[in-house]
């Protein structure tokens, strides 16, 4: 099934649904970061969380980052998601492997540890919105939950997984609901909602089981006045970076350092750290950028 996004209401529009499958750029991120496996499920949760929190969004180029700092073994884990349907992300130490918890699952909170989640929502302009909340579990979901309960003043309920078998990623994405002010006033809708999703064995299992968004939607929110929007926006990982940004940043450096790096290494090597991508800078490449900077520097002068 492809990547994608549908969202939907109920309640007479007083509940927000919102879901994603993201299982192939899931696995693109294991790839291209040679991720383990508990380090697949926190990266992967946190994409689908980003994806989820970037559709509530209404400006055309909005994006929000989430990041993940915590104690534990894997370190950090920062997103950035767009309204566009775009993701990208890392962790900090991507071949971190532990036993799985008590569950059997992943133990992606023993990987992120105690610490802080991160949130900062780009509208594309002014200043961009930021938040911090404490970690709750370092499970991702329930910290992304808890953040959209104190910093948005929005009651939610957050489903995110990633399975990962011997051969990669085979199934990922995630559930958001909100309830929004208009129906959080029926104390009955909201128990029966809840106890509904808290009844949910996992998001993937679903997958697993031939579900369809759709069809999970009708299981939780049918008899609620559902009403699913026809469009399906679908999802990739896509990172900006390129060779002409490269080529600005080490510009950036100035003059004497670019001499340096031509002595000593012939060159230069840089890393995308969103997409591990390698960028090569050939000697004649510093040198025109050493050009560059001598003749705005003459033309300021």
């Amino acid at each position: 099934m492809a990547d994608q996004l549908i969202r939907a209401t109920a309640a007479d529009s007083g509940i927000r649904a919102v879901g994603v499958i993201t299982t192939r750029l899931t696995e693109e991120a294991r790839q291209r970061h040679k991720l383990s496996y508990v380090a697949t499920a926190a990266l992967g949760r946190s994409m689908a969380a980003g994806l989820l929190m970037a559709s509530s969004m209404k400006r055309v180029g909005s994006r929000v980052n989430v990041r993940v700092k915590g104690d534990g073994p894997l370190g950090g884990i920062l997103v950035d998601a767009g309204l566009d349907g775009t993701v990208r992300g890392y962790v900090q130490n991507p071949s971190v492997e532990l036993p799985p918890n008590a569950k059997g699952k992943l133990d992606v909170g023993g990987a992120v540890g105690s610490g802080y989640l991160y949130v900062v929502r780009d509208i594309g302009y002014g200043f961009p919105y930021s938040s911090t909340v404490e970690l709750v579990s370092g499970e991702i979901g329930d910290d992304v939950a808890h953040y959209l309960v104190n910093s948005e003043q929005t009651p939610s309920a957050l489903v995110l997984g990633v399975f990962v078998g011997a051969g990669g990623v085979t199934s990922a994405g995630g559930l958001l609901i909100q309830v929004l002010p208009k129906a959080a006033r029926d104390e009955a809708l909201v128990a029966t909602l809840e106890s509904r999703v808290a009844g949910l064995a996992g998001f993937t299992p679903l997958l697993q089981a031939g579900k369809t968004l759709t069809e999970i939607f009708g299981d939780l929110l049918g008899d609620m006045g559902l009403h699913i929007f026809p469009e399906r926006q679908m999802l990739r990982f896509h990172c900006g970076c390129s060779f002409d940004r490269v080529l600005g940043a080490l510009k950036i450096l100035g003059e004497a350092e670019l001499q340096d790096m031509m002595i000593k290494d012939d060159g230069a090597e840089a890393t995308c750290e969103f997409c591990n991508s390698v960028y090569q800078a050939s000697s004649d490449d510093l040198a025109q950028l050493i050009v560059d900077l001598q003749e705005s520097s003459s033309v300021s002068g």
